[in-house]
């Protein structure tokens, strides 16, 4: 990540919620795309050195991406997010989860709602996604996993993709 592109990352454990700030040197309609789309998606949605592959994608409302990163050894980690509202370029919502190969929820792992805005920030695009949790111990699982790492090393993958897409 650029040192000068914003990147906050803020756990309420009170309203068990976590909020991701993120910007990027890219217009909001291409940052869009890289979010909505899977052929983008698979390019970068994914943390370091792990990449991604989806097995179905639906970006409507009542619809969903089921996807797998998938580890340098072949492990597959899959999950499915099941979009609820969708405004064109401005954001969405969703239920994020971690699955197995056929995509029914994993139970044992926290299940969470997402609400995902894209704004303009002058030549730039400022991401918001606020994850909720059910309770403060899912928030604390999924920091104890590594979330913020993880996000932050996917984020800048994207950063790498738009610099490749605006070339």
């Amino acid at each position: 990540m650029k040192p000068d592109l914003r990147f906050d990352f803020v756990a309420d454990m009170q309203k068990s919620t976590l909020t991701v700030r993120r910007e990027f040197a890219a217009k909001r309609q291409l940052v869009w795309d890289c979010y909505t789309k899977c052929e983008l998606l698979d390019q970068w949605y994914a943390p370091k050195p792990l990449t991604t592959k989806t097995k179905s994608f639906d970006f409507n409302e009542g619809g969903h991406w089921h996807f797998a990163m998938i580890d340098p050894n072949g492990t597959h980690y899959w999950s499915r997010t099941d979009y609820e509202t969708i405004t064109p370029i401005d954001g969405y919502t969703g239920y994020d989860g971690f699955t197995d190969e056929t995509g029914v929820i994993n139970p044992n792992l926290p299940r969470s709602h997402i609400a995902m805005t894209f704004t303009d920030q002058g030549a730039h695009t400022l991401t918001e996604t606020v994850v909720s949790y059910n309770s403060p111990e899912d928030l604390q699982t999924v920091i104890d996993m590594g979330m913020e790492e993880g996000m932050a090393s996917t984020l800048e993958r994207l950063d790498e993709l738009l610099v490749k897409l605006t070339a």
